[in-house]
């Protein structure tokens, strides 16, 4: 196992550490859990940059890689959508589109064709990671003083939070099925 391998199959780790610790209640829980996920999206961009430039590229690599990445996420949307940050349509969309995209790579991995992933895509993931680190940290935030006083429990400050927060998710669901969309009409002759 060389090392981009090691850190795709420590992420799912690392996945499985931050969903146990993020619903549980308590302060330090929910700081390791939001360390966790930063650590584990960090290997996300880890193992692709060292198996490019040391061309560390491996079957298992190809598949598993992209299924590590998609648990994270989906983990943390679901986690979300049981605490009510986000609404279950948000989780579903997201859910469905990269359960079909991963599945029709891997079935084009299996007649030897690997699509590599596209801008939108990638700009996907930035906006999902954002919206998630985003959740995150104001949570840890609210969760870090108890006075019902302090800034964070203000009205005024949970309703721009709220707003945010939509804002972020509904970009994140809209790229989402955009780049799900375009991924299958770009590539409809390959996967007919």
């Amino acid at each position: 196992m060389n090392l981009p391998n090691f850190l795709t199959v420590l992420r799912l780790f690392l996945t499985i550490g931050f969903t146990i610790y993020a619903q549980k209640s308590g302060l330090f829980a929910y700081a390791l859990a939001a360390a966790l996920f930063v650590i584990a999206a960090i290997t996300d961009f880890l193992d692709g940059y060292i198996a490019r430039k040391y061309k560390l590229f491996t079957n298992f690599g190809k598949i598993m890689d992209p299924i590590a990445d998609k648990f994270l996420v989906l983990s943390a949307f679901f986690v979300f959508m049981i605490q009510g940050h986000i609404v279950s349509w948000m989780f579903f969309i997201i859910a469905g589109r990269e359960f079909a995209v991963t599945v029709s790579r891997l079935l084009l991995m299996k007649k030897g064709k690997v699509l590599s992933a596209e801008k939108e895509g990638k700009l996907k993931t930035v906006l999902q990671m954002s919206a998630i680190i985003w959740i995150l940290g104001f949570t840890l935030l609210q969760r870090s003083t108890s006075d019902p006083s302090s800034w964070v429990h203000q009205q005024f400050t949970l309703y721009w939070v709220y707003i945010t927060t939509q804002l972020l998710m509904f970009c994140a669901v809209g790229l989402t099925l955009y780049s799900g969309l375009k991924y299958f009409w770009n590539n409809r002759k390959i996967l007919l």
